[in-house]
């Protein structure tokens, strides 16, 4: 496939074909069930080529992602040398060993038995940048959010992820580098900043828990903690009490004083 076909193959979806996008229960469950299984792979990696077909499937997923002013500021290095690959895992391993320092005895205990990446045991890095001079210097939408473009950057890594997930594929995002190191190792210029590092490739199989909450380094957060509504103060457990307001409805001028 040439770089021609593969644009040519995933152009916006104000298409023909986006009438056509399936749904209903079926089509809801599925995306729902790609989120829940989506893991951050250390581990599993099988190490065996990868298709092609998928490689593009993925990557047009993570190339379909919104950006601020439809900059699409991202770029996406392939990363398959063995010679590179191994460079970028010796610095990870020295970044390991620096944060491992400052921990305390009891963490590093828990430390010592996680997996930080699958750089050597997967079949390939997808490195992903960001490019703040796309689109410059009027940007619609980044003009009081100046970081608005490197969140693009982070909706394209999440398509990515879960186009991944979706294929049977794993991936990892290795947040263990220094950015100067990582683009002296991959000629990128100096403007361009290298925003992840992922391992990718087929796995064996997803784990049903988090790697970090099996290793009891931390555990989830419930949805209720984290969700308020209206004002900072009100918590989502206020919500559904009897003398909750109606969301949506008329506003109670008492309700960010009640806890």
């Amino acid at each position: 496939m040439t770089q021609r076909d593969f644009v040519d193959d995933h152009q916006g979806l104000d298409a023909p074909a986006a009438a056509s996008l399936p749904r209903g229960p079926e089509a809801t469950e599925s995306l729902y069930s790609v989120i829940r299984r989506r893991r951050d792979v250390r581990g599993q990696f099988t190490g065996e080529p990868v298709d092609p077909e998928i490689l593009t499937r993925v990557l047009g997923a993570a190339h379909a992602a919104p950006s601020v002013g439809l900059t699409q500021p991202w770029d996406f290095l392939v990363v398959t040398s063995d010679t590179t690959r191994r460079a970028f895992a010796h610095h990870v391993g020295e970044e390991r060993r620096a944060f491992a320092e400052d921990l305390d005895e009891r963490s590093t205990g828990r430390f010592a038995g996680i997996k930080i990446d699958g750089v050597l045991e997967s079949s390939l890095s997808i490195v992903v940048t960001y490019d703040a001079s796309r689109g410059a210097p009027h940007v619609i939408g980044r003009r009081t959010i100046a970081d608005a473009g490197l969140y693009s950057v982070c909706l394209a890594i999440e398509n990515l992820w879960l186009a991944c997930t979706a294929e049977g594929w794993g991936l990892g995002w290795v947040s263990f580098y220094r950015e100067p190191f990582v683009a002296e190792l991959l000629g990128i210029p100096s403007a361009i900043r290298p925003v992840a590092w992922l391992c990718a490739g087929p796995v064996t199989f997803l784990h049903g828990t988090p790697d970090l909450e099996r290793a009891g380094w931390r555990e989830r957060v419930a949805l209720a903690d984290v969700v308020r509504h209206d004002q900072w103060a009100v918590p989502a457990d206020f919500v559904g009490r009897r003398d909750a307001p109606v969301l949506g409805g008329a506003v109670s001028s008492d309700v960010t004083h009640r806890r």
